[in-house]
């Protein structure tokens, strides 16, 4: 059964950098509705890989503002104007973001005056940016579309956001970067989808060998581990759990690591999702890649 309600993971790292997985990104298609959420590294890449019109898409909501989580914002709102975006760039996010889409009119106001006054005559409209900062209980409805922004556990990173996206009668949770938390269990209660965070702790362990002992405990305490992932699932019962968000690879066997420490206290159906993992989801939630989708 085709469903209209499809959410695509367009990155998956953390801020390592990785030619298999780029920044954290993920795109919520619910009926005519294109949401971004996030947009690290290569989000704009992720996109053209979805068809000529995604890279237009002009509504993003942030988790927060961790680098590895907006880098992404000057290429695709700069980018998608010169590939024919003519509606503004709409930002919602935490505190801060205004502030920050201000400094990145400003950072660019070169290459702006030249495109629109100089050489293509571009049109103000498509590189004008409406930014937002939100706190939980915001919600953006649009249709049958619902949007509700929730806090989670990212400390020392305050605010950091979840959000839970409704449409006709399913929900998507994004957990957003955290640690375990109770916030997100009372707001993914009834999830269809649990788009998850995860970190394995042995291969990340394996892979930071520069970073200072302190940084890499900060690390592992500001995530959640599989087999805490799991004792969430168990209280929220997915129909499917996605992690996204990955950390600790690719090494061989962080794949292992994650699934069978999420095994250990979950027993329903979980997947690691990779770069360009689309699922969707209906009355059933199946996951596929894109370039396997006949």
């Amino acid at each position: 059964m085709t469903t209209d309600f499809t959410v695509t993971l367009l990155g998956t790292s953390s801020p390592a950098p990785s030619i298999d997985r780029f920044g954290m990104s993920t795109l919520v298609e619910a009926g005519d509705e294109r949401l971004l959420f996030d947009c690290g590294r290569g989000a704009i890449q992720r996109l053209l890989q979805l068809g000529p019109e995604h890279p237009r898409v002009d509504k993003l909501f942030l988790t927060h503002l961790h680098s590895d989580h907006i880098v992404g914002i000057p290429d695709l709102w700069l980018t998608a104007w010169i590939m024919g975006r003519r509606t503004a760039f709409k930002v919602w996010g935490p505190e801060g973001t205004t502030d920050m889409m201000a400094h990145l009119e400003k950072a660019y106001e070169a290459d702006i005056h030249i495109r629109r006054d100089l050489d293509e005559l571009l049109p103000q409209s498509g590189i004008d940016i409406e930014s937002h900062d939100i706190a939980e209980g915001f919600e953006y409805t649009l249709g049958d579309v619902r949007v509700v922004v929730f806090d989670v556990d990212h400390r020392p990173v305050t605010p950091a956001f979840g959000y839970r996206i409704e449409y006709n009668g399913k929900v998507v949770v994004l957990s957003g970067d955290t640690r375990p938390c109770e916030n997100l269990v009372k707001y993914a209660q009834g999830a269809d989808l649990l788009v998850h965070e995860i970190i394995a702790p042995q291969a990340f362990l394996k892979r930071a060998t520069q970073m200072t002992e302190h940084h890499r405990q900060a690390v592992i305490e500001h995530h959640t581990t599989p087999q805490q992932a799991g004792e969430i699932f168990s209280r929220i019962n997915p129909k499917l759990a996605v992690y996204s968000h990955v950390i600790g690879g690719p090494i061989p066997g962080y794949v292992e690591e994650i699934l069978d420490g999420t095994a250990s206290t979950y027993s329903g159906a979980v997947e690691v999702g990779n770069d360009l993992t689309r699922i969707e989801v209906g009355d059933k939630v199946k996951s596929f890649r894109i370039e396997d989708q006949p």
